[in-house]
């Protein structure tokens, strides 16, 4: 009789997975373009040069941005591939607060795609609270050149590219950043993530505002971020799935993992955030029971996913 009730219970907990992935798929809503491109997101003048921003489809976004910067002469329509770039992205806060976000402050040129390479991972949306701008230091020659211009950062409709930022036992702040999959399967995914470091000013601005050294971010090198992906919904029951790969950082400095999903829907992505030294900065052990009706619990560093 109890082997009775129990499959009459799987059946029923199938039956609402079904109806959860079809609501699913009504809340994502937007589908993402199948085609990414580079393209103009701003161009700024200044005197006798045009700064053109491109990022991939031409909108900035919350979390990570990659983003090619182009200088052009007005008068000749000569690109230039000497100038010397500085890239700083500034948030100011309601209060009058500014802060900044990891990016790459003095950029290099690509020769083979003509193009200064930058990102930016971008914390806050656009928002009558926050605003952002974009400061370029330029130098080209002997001239020296200074762009100020506002910015939009838009919310991030791809759910799987989310990002966190947190704060870890050692006081530090941190910031982690999901670049893929852009589009998962169902089937084991490779799981790319940027991790930086907030790096705080050992001495207080001496020159001019914006001072790149008080808004100072690196990468995060030699750590581990633990994985254990769930899928938190009482109807899944703390549903995870075998054969995840922890992430670790790569020689293109970035984090790669595999996070295996065997089905759309809602998934938190569970972290435990360790350093170099094997030590503990962020994150909790999440129970394994499979608890069908109860909400599973979240680490304390987790990221939510949708597809």
């Amino acid at each position: 009789m109890q082997k009775i009730i129990m499959i009459i219970s799987l059946c029923l907990l199938f039956i609402s997975c079904t109806k959860e992935k079809t609501d699913y798929e009504a809340e994502i809503g937007t589908e993402q373009p199948e085609k990414l491109e580079f393209k103009e997101a701003y161009s700024f003048e200044k005197n006798d040069f045009k700064v053109s921003v491109e990022a991939l489809n031409g909108t900035l976004t919350k979390g990570y941005n990659e983003l090619r910067i182009k200088v052009f002469n007005k008068q000749s329509i000569a690109e230039v591939n000497s100038a010397s770039l500085g890239f700083l992205p500034i948030m100011t806060g309601i209060e009058g607060k500014q802060v900044s976000c990891p990016h790459r402050y003095q950029l290099t040129y690509n020769s083979a795609e003509k193009f200064y390479a930058a990102y930016a991972v971008f914390t806050e949306i656009s928002s009558s609270e926050n605003k952002w701008d974009l400061y370029i230091k330029m130098k080209v020659g002997t001239q020296e050149l200074q762009i100020k211009e506002p910015i939009t950062v838009k919310e991030q409709t791809n759910k799987n590219l989310n990002m966190v930022s947190f704060f870890g036992n050692d006081n530090e702040q941190y910031f982690i950043a999901l670049l893929g999959p852009r589009s998962p399967k169902v089937a084991e995914n490779n799981l790319l993530a940027a991790v930086y470091k907030y790096n705080k000013p050992l001495t207080p601005s001496k020159t001019e505002f914006p001072d790149p050294s008080q808004f100072n971010y690196s990468e995060v090198k030699g750590f581990t971020l633990k994985l254990d992906p769930r899928m938190p919904e009482p109807s899944m029951g703390n549903h995870s799935s075998p054969n995840n790969k922890d992430l670790v950082q790569g020689e293109d400095g970035f984090y790669h993992g595999v996070v295996n999903y065997t089905m759309t829907g809602n998934w938190t992505l569970n972290f435990i955030f360790i350093n170099q030294n094997g030590k503990i900065l962020k994150g909790t052990e999440v129970p394994k029971d499979f608890t069908p009706g109860v909400e599973g619990k979240k680490s304390e560093l987790f990221i939510d996913i949708l597809f």
